[in-house]
């Protein structure tokens, strides 16, 4: 069974009543049948394989390309070291040596802020499918140099390689949450939109397993250590001919109606057709108006795009000015103070890794049962008071011999309600806010503000924790005050709201009454 044509089931919804669709039995001259179709949407098999597949082949390496680098970095610096001496003759002092590996280190982020930036052109481009494609490409050539840099002892390779995954990092995070948010139905949206969450913060732990002295963490082999999730793009790569385009890109950005209807079929089944040709009208309707903003300067320049631009960078940057990295890099050391061996303090640190994954299996679950307001107001609220108390048992750790084991809960417990809404709704928050033609822009300036926090992040903690010592926390506990301030008077209520609904409620920027 199934639609007489393309062009008659656009005509088809307005003759039947609701929750029903009338089915064609091939030409048989037996009275039609009718189909309740008022039910909640299913993940069928292609939207699962998509959301499954583009995660671990492209969300997951991002997050292993961050996680994999600490454990290996003295065998990496000690390498660098030799292979410069050998080639120019060159002895690195020790500054000059930090100086390198910072550079190391910040060429990925650098490449992730670039291939943000160029995220918007390239989705309109080639399709949200097509940067997904690209980012794989990004990662293979990435990680062919990881493998063979130490065979051609080349420093310049294992530079180049870190911009690649830079590059397929920044397109990964600014367009991957918008294909699969734009490929799902409503009611699915949040939990599909928060895949891309779960699979940087896997990606992260995946990274630090591999990177372990007992596995490749060794001078010989942590070449492997670099560039080993290129087993997991192979994988995944390999069905990405059966991926659909995101039916709103080809209907809204090309004008393509039928190809659109096509890729719906294929992702909702020939049995859900009412929430087909409602999907069909919501995108009728989106094209009729005059949202066709689409360059960087239109949107930049709309004021009825500022307050959504403004939520979505803010809430990017303040996701990095949160503390994550911060903690995860202070860990180790509040660990040993807790009286823990070096060796078990990396097993410590290791299993807050472990538990941020695990908190963050719950975003679906979350996502798609509570609203967005409240888990992020508490979410934000939650770690702002644990930062302000991680802050003062740090520099009172000394004074008694429960603080280091308070400060340990303390830790635990800021990493387990981040998973609650400052983890997960950043990455996606920009797919619910702008429709479809902004859409690419906003979501790579959030993901271009998210890049260059991280930078920041990375290149101003040290220093700043040697002058501020324990109070280097603080303006992270600010940073989620502000977040639970912005949310609570600036961001309206996006679950289970198509964004021609919400687009509306922050048009008036500052003076918009979201609630």
């Amino acid at each position: 069974m199934e639609l007489r044509n393309l062009e008659e089931s656009q005509h088809l919804c307005p003759q039947l009543t609701k929750g029903e669709v009338i089915i064609s039995n091939g030409g048989d001259r037996a009275p039609p049948k009718i189909r309740d179709c008022s039910k909640k949407p299913q993940w069928g098999k292609l939207l699962t394989l998509v959301g499954y597949a583009s995660t671990i082949g492209s969300a997951v390496p991002v997050g292993y390309c961050i996680g994999v680098i600490n454990s290996p970095a003295t065998l990496i610096k000690s390498w660098c070291n030799d292979v410069i001496n050998q080639r120019y003759n060159v002895q690195l002092s020790a500054s000059n040596l930090e100086i390198l590996w910072a550079s190391i280190v910040s060429v990925f982020l650098i490449g992730g802020a670039i291939g943000s930036l160029g995220g918007a052109w390239v989705a309109n481009k080639f399709g949200r499918k097509g940067c997904f494609l690209i980012s794989g490409l990004l990662f293979m050539i990435g990680g062919i140099m990881f493998s063979f840099c130490r065979m051609a002892n080349s420093v310049e390779m294992l530079i180049l390689g870190r911009l690649f995954v830079g590059l397929a990092s920044g397109l990964t995070t600014a367009t991957l949450p918008m294909y699969l948010s734009e490929i799902a139905p409503l009611t699915l949206r949040g939990a599909l939109g928060v895949f891309c969450a779960v699979g940087v913060t896997g990606g992260v732990v995946v990274g630090q397993v591999f990177s372990l002295r007992n596995i490749f963490g060794t001078s010989d082999l942590w070449h492997y250590a670099l560039s080993f999730y290129m087993v997991l793009v192979v994988i995944c790569y390999l069905p990405c001919c059966y991926f659909p385009e995101s039916p709103k890109y080809l209907y809204i950005v090309h004008g393509n109606r039928e190809r659109a209807l096509r890729e719906l079929l294929r992702l909702r089944g020939k049995d859900a057709l009412v929430l087909i040709q409602h999907e069909m009208e919501e995108m009728d309707m989106e094209i009729s108006t005059k949202v066709v903003t689409s360059s960087f300067f239109s949107v930049l320049s709309d004021p009825a795009l500022m307050l959504p631009l403004i939520i979505v960078c803010c809430f990017h940057g303040g996701q990095q000015f949160s503390g994550i990295n911060a903690i995860f890099y202070y860990s180790v050391s509040i660990f040993e103070k807790a009286g823990l061996s070096t060796a078990d303090a990396e097993w410590a640190n290791l299993g807050a890794g472990c538990l941020n994954l695990a908190t963050s299996f719950l975003g679906p679950v979350l996502m798609a049962k509570v609203n967005r307001r409240p888990l992020m107001m508490f979410s934000s609220a939650v770690c702002a008071c644990f930062l302000f108390t991680i802050a003062f048992i740090l520099y009172y750790i000394e004074a008694f011999s429960w603080l280091p084991m308070a400060c340990i809960v303390c830790v635990m417990g800021y990493i387990f309600f981040y998973q609650f809404g400052l983890g997960p709704i950043p990455y996606f928050i920009g797919a619910e806010l702008f429709e479809v033609a902004p859409r690419s822009v906003a979501m790579s300036m959030g993901s271009l503000a998210s890049w260059s926090c991280n930078f920041v992040i990375g290149m101003a903690f040290p220093s700043l924790s040697r002058v501020w010592g324990a109070f280097v926390f603080l303006p992270f506990s600010l940073t989620c005050a502000l977040l639970f301030l912005l949310t609570k008077f600036y961001l309206p209520e996006t679950r289970g709201r198509d964004p021609s609904e919400v687009a509306p409620l922050v048009a008036k920027g500052f003076r918009s009454k979201v609630t």
